[in-house]
């Protein structure tokens, strides 16, 4: 699923609310440094010159969009085709948004869903420290199984790393996690991954417990996935998930 436009919506966000959704990756292609096993946008494709919205055409869509709404949306997402803070105007369009919501709906968050690949160019932390809500995806506590759900474009990248990146925000952030189970490829092969195990679960706890977030969500597939063997996680489970959290004071929504 491609979205067709840099503006997009209003639609219901099972996390967000009402949210006006923005693309600034290509219309037709999705552009991303992770190529998850579960992206309803599909794996990657080899795109030689992608051609990315300016600075300029996101504010004028985004005013025009914005003039002509019924409903204030509850929040401004970027998200889209791919990865928004790939984009080499993502700061400048942050705080053009920013401008925009101010004059139009004041009461709306702006926030970017982001894979947090983005986070060691301070021009990107920048951007997002101007946003309401930062949410920094991290799926799984060890690099095997991170690697084998999110397939990052650089095969050296290390949770160790996303996670010194995170930490940067001081736990003024929502940690995103998607909890899964199912056989996934593995160069010529498939193996069957599940990070709600014990293992998985121990890592994970680690990793909330170093950065110390101010939200968490998880959350389940709710549409179709590239590869089509993954399993949705049970309600009860994600529950058992969250509850070791809530029970240490942490704000855990769930998705599933």
């Amino acid at each position: 699923m491609l979205f067709d436009s840099i503006v997009y919506g209003p639609i219901h966000s099972r996390r967000l609310g009402i949210s006006l959704g923005m693309n600034l990756m290509p219309v037709a292609d999705k552009l991303c440094t992770f190529d998850c096993v579960y992206c309803e946008c599909g794996f990657n494709q080899k795109v030689l010159h992608p051609k990315l919205p300016s600075r300029q055409e996101v504010a004028e869509a985004l005013e025009e969009k914005l003039k002509d709404l019924e409903v204030s949306p509850d929040v401004i997402t970027f998200s889209g085709n791919g990865e928004p803070t790939l984009h080499p105007e993502f700061e400048g369009i942050i705080a053009d948004t920013c401008a925009l919501r101010d004059k139009y709906c004041p009461q709306a968050k702006v926030s970017v869903l982001t894979n947090s690949t983005q986070l060691g160019r301070a021009d990107v932390v920048r951007a997002l420290w101007q946003c309401d809500n930062r949410i920094l995806k991290l799926d799984s506590g060890i690099d095997r199984t991170m690697r084998l759900i999110d397939r990052p474009v650089n095969n050296q990248l290390t949770v160790g790393q996303i996670v010194e990146w995170i930490a940067q925000f001081d736990g003024d952030f929502t940690l995103q996690t998607c909890f899964l189970r199912g056989e996934v490829p593995d160069g010529d092969g498939v193996t069957f991954i599940d990070n709600t195990i014990d293992e998985e679960l121990a890592a994970w706890y680690k990793v909330v417990e170093v950065l110390n977030p101010k939200g968490i969500m998880i959350y389940v597939i709710d549409r179709a996935t590239p590869v089509k063997t993954l399993e949705k996680i049970p309600r009860e489970q994600m529950e058992a998930i969250a509850a070791p959290l809530r029970s240490k004071g942490y704000s855990v929504s769930i998705s599933a």
